[in-house]
């Protein structure tokens, strides 16, 4: 599932704050990042001199063709 929207959705869901870890690697260098995500969509990198890009994107769901927002994407 989708790093950014599992605190946020599992959040709501249980209508209390979440907070997910994210291990994972930069794409060039493969040194490994620790992503912290809230369920306020709130991004924190937990390692020194570590600086990604993080986004989330937005979709408008008025022009959706699919049937949900995992087939977009």
């Amino acid at each position: 599932m989708d790093a950014l929207a599992t605190p946020f959705v599992q959040g709501r869901l249980r209508r209390e704050p979440l907070t997910c870890l994210v291990e994972t690697e930069c794409a060039e260098s493969h040194r490994p990042m620790h992503l912290e995500i809230t369920s306020e969509l709130e991004c924190r990198v937990l390692d020194d001199g570590a600086a990604p890009m993080l986004y989330a994107p937005l979709v408008d769901f008025d022009k959706l063709e699919d049937p949900s927002i995992v087939d977009r994407f």
